[in-house]
């Protein structure tokens, strides 16, 4: 969307999800944010992502309003200038028609001249299974079945019809199933991006019932015993070290610990302690 070649090395920083706006007559009121994370590599750089289910220019008030805040929250003031970093930001439509535009812009007036910057758009419904495998879309996998929404009902009465998107689904779990015996992608991954599925279908196909319940038995039943195992050491170890870097933050807030040597610890270079340290919330 940006033109961005990462190696996948880069260390990334999520932020915080809720954000509080301040309004025109003093209230604050929380916005809530998709994705908003920092990538560490050669240079720093912020991003937000939003996803809204039917496109709709208005999605860019409510980006703007997030991206200034989470520049106002990393924001730095030295001496008399305040410095704000508006992170790149785009949306993810999940429904959308050949008229929604492929790019959208924010544009503001200041007393020192214009700023304006693109709004990248990703349509979710353009994206076939290959592309999504072949550009490690993943992410995307869920919500695969708005591609049929508009056919559903015909799914729902015709056996065959329905036979040929189980087929797909069938295919989309093969798929995984392969990436981590590759090891490109953990047995917890795989399994969160089914469950993510199976709660979309759940909810798009509520209406048609052959249809959700012919994808849940492609997708709900197939986890081997030792991938339930890896599941929950996998998610373990997250806890493991969550307590850990709490630890950490309590010891260098308490100034019992240096930042260098906790970031030692924590494995990760000192910006990124930081990083984490700013944006956790317990």
């Amino acid at each position: 969307m940006f033109g961005e070649h990462y190696t996948g090395g880069e260390q990334i920083v999520f932020g915080p999800n809720e954000h509080f706006v301040n309004q025109q007559d003093g209230d604050e009121v929380k916005r809530v944010t998709d994705s908003s994370f920092v990538v560490l590599g050669i240079v720093e750089k912020s991003y937000l992502f939003e996803c809204q289910s039917t496109a709709d220019s208005s999605m860019l008030v409510r980006i703007f309003e997030y991206a200034v805040q989470i520049a106002l929250d990393s924001g730095k003031l030295k001496e008399n200038t305040l410095k704000v970093k508006i992170p790149h930001s785009a949306v993810l439509f999940l429904r959308s028609g050949a008229s929604d535009p492929d790019r959208m812009k924010i544009e503001i007036e200041t007393p020192g001249g214009a700023v304006k910057f693109d709004v990248p758009v990703m349509k979710a419904q353009r994206y076939g299974i290959d592309e999504m495998f072949e550009k490690k879309l993943l992410f995307l996998i869920p919500f695969y079945i708005f591609s049929h929404e508009s056919r559903l009902a015909e799914y729902n009465k015709d056996e065959e019809k329905l036979e040929c998107l189980k087929a797909e689904y069938t295919d989309i779990l093969n798929r995984l199933e392969a990436l981590t015996q590759s090891g490109d992608i953990s047995v917890y991954t795989a399994k969160t991006i089914v469950d993510m599925t199976n709660k979309v279908v759940k909810h798009i196909a509520k209406k048609y019932e052959e249809v959700r319940e012919g994808v849940k038995a492609v997708m709900g039943g197939r986890i081997l015993e030792y991938e339930a195992k890896a599941i929950k050491n996998e998610g373990r170890k997250e806890g493991i070290n969550e307590g850990v870097l709490k630890t950490l933050f309590d010891l260098v807030k308490k100034n019992l610990l240096s930042i260098k040597d906790a970031a030692s610890q924590a494995e990760l270079t000192e910006d990124a302690f930081v990083a984490k340290m700013q944006a956790y919330k317990g």
